[in-house]
């Protein structure tokens, strides 16, 4: 009779985890509206990651959320007209669960705490990712999982280089494929006559250039687009404004750090600093994203005096694969046999987003065999002492419910190793076991997924620039 109660108890789960699927799938389409459980998203997840969603809400509140208790609120918010928002039910049925004993109020409570995003209506804006290396290639995969009639950023075009014969074919098989974020989740096409990808139904026209300033995006029927340059090769105002110059591009966003006074940008950090007038930006490098939210969440609470950041970080494509010239120290050598020490411009980089760590941060960086999936050890000399318990539940809070809760992950988990946290859609994610503490110093381990969590860092602060951004609720 226990084995039967076990399964009986899992058959209910899998369930309703098949009955919310089709809920959550058509409030995206429809309405702009992600669903959430504890941060994780639920866009596309498969009934058993649903189900681990909710066993994962026992890490943070001592007692899993059972699918009974939050699928009448999935039901309630298919009720509800609320678009472009990201609602997190499993906040929302463990505040209301612990002030009601039915669900006789659900429908009251589920209005008055999504009232902000009723109605919430956005236009549609265009979208052109100029290169289409790792960081393009999962942007457009963040961009077409997103389709539907509501979605406010259209992936409408992507430039690169070339234009030999099978470079199409190519192109496409390399969004499909991915050797180490799997598959695309979706069905793609090759129109070879008109030099396109349809990828779930997404049209995207592939255009040949060789320089930012010699495209018509008009002629395309792309209009005020943004621009996304994920080729690395320009980083000044000159050269990224030469996107400009193109016919239907109205604003451009560097996928690196940029040089001048170009404004660096971290979500969640300093994105309200971004102005309508501004029409170049940049996203940044993954580190800095990564380690920037932690230490702006470090120094609210705590204070920081100075601290050094040695991050250790996957191989990239600019390391060779067997020793060969290279204009960079070191990173000549063989990229998968070793380690290589070398510099990083995170810890300067981090002032710009956040001014009050100015002169604050040295840093360097280990490049190590791993594909992808980096950590930053951050040692801080803080301005008040603290233990080691109260920093990480500060972190652990800040993860749930601050304004940083997008960016910042948290872990307690003994077991976890960075392969298991590729895919992560968070700038950091703070290791609570690794973390020391002793008296004003302290030293924090943050693991980031280099090219995904980037990516969806990226894709936020391109909903800024395009005045697109969803209101997050509760």
């Amino acid at each position: 009779m226990t084995a039967d109660k076990h399964l009986q108890s899992w058959q209910e789960r899998f369930e309703l985890a098949e009955a919310m699927q089709p809920i959550i799938g058509k409030l995206y389409r429809n309405q702009g509206v992600e669903v959430l459980i504890y941060g994780r998203p639920l866009l596309n997840a498969s009934t058993i990651d649903i189900t681990k969603a909710h066993r994962l809400v026992a890490k943070y509140e001592g007692d899993k959320l059972r699918l009974r208790e939050s699928f009448p609120f999935v039901e309630a918010l298919g009720r509800l007209n609320v678009k472009h928002a990201k609602v997190d039910i499993g906040k929302l049925a463990i505040n209301y669960w612990r002030n009601h004993s039915d669900a006789s109020e659900i429908d009251a409570y589920m209005a008055e705490q999504l009232a902000p995003a009723v109605g919430k209506d956005m236009e549609q804006r265009d979208v052109v990712l100029y290169g289409f290396g790792r960081i393009g290639r999962l942007l457009a995969r963040l961009l077409i999982e997103r389709t539907g009639v509501s979605n406010t950023m259209r992936l409408r075009a992507i430039v690169v280089r070339g234009g030999r014969d099978g470079d199409l074919e190519k192109r496409a098989s390399l969004l499909r494929r991915d050797s180490i974020h799997g598959p695309f989740n979706g069905s793609i096409e090759v129109d070879e006559e008109n030099n396109a990808i349809i990828a779930n139904g997404t049209y995207i026209q592939v255009i040949y250039a060789n320089s930012p300033d010699e495209i018509d995006y008009t002629q395309y029927g792309i209009n005020d687009a943004l621009v996304v340059d994920n080729t690395g090769i320009w980083k000044d105002e000159a050269g990224l404004g030469l996107h400009l110059k193109s016919k239907g591009a109205s604003k451009v966003l560097l996928t690196a750090p940029a040089s001048g006074d170009i404004k660096n940008v971290v979500y969640g950090v300093n994105h309200n600093d971004v102005e309508e007038s501004d029409v170049i930006l940049s996203a940044a490098s993954c580190t800095t994203n990564a380690i920037t939210p932690v230490l702006k969440a470090v120094y609210d609470k705590f204070g920081i005096n100075n601290g050094h950041v040695e991050t250790v970080h996957s191989y990239t494509n600019d390391q060779n694969l067997i020793d060969n010239y290279h204009s960079a120290e070191r990173r000549g050598r063989s990229a998968p046999l070793n380690m290589v020490l070398t510099s990083t411009g995170a810890a300067k980089a981090v002032a710009k987003a956040f001014p009050a760590l100015k002169g604050k941060l040295t840093g360097n960086a280990i490049r190590v065999p791993t594909p992808n999936v980096s950590m930053a050890i951050m040692n801080l000399n803080l301005a008040q002492e603290t233990t080691r318990e109260e920093m990480n539940e500060y972190l652990r809070q800040t993860a749930l419910f601050s304004d940083l809760q997008n960016q910042i992950d948290f872990t307690a988990s003994t077991e976890v190793v960075s392969s298991d946290l590729v895919g992560s859609r968070f700038a950091g994610i703070v290791d609570s076991q690794a973390t020391i503490v002793d008296g004003d110093r302290a030293v924090l381990y943050v693991w980031y997924d280099n090219e995904f969590g980037y990516s969806c860092q990226v894709v936020q602060v391109m909903q800024k620039m395009l005045n697109v951004t969803s209101v997050v609720l509760p």
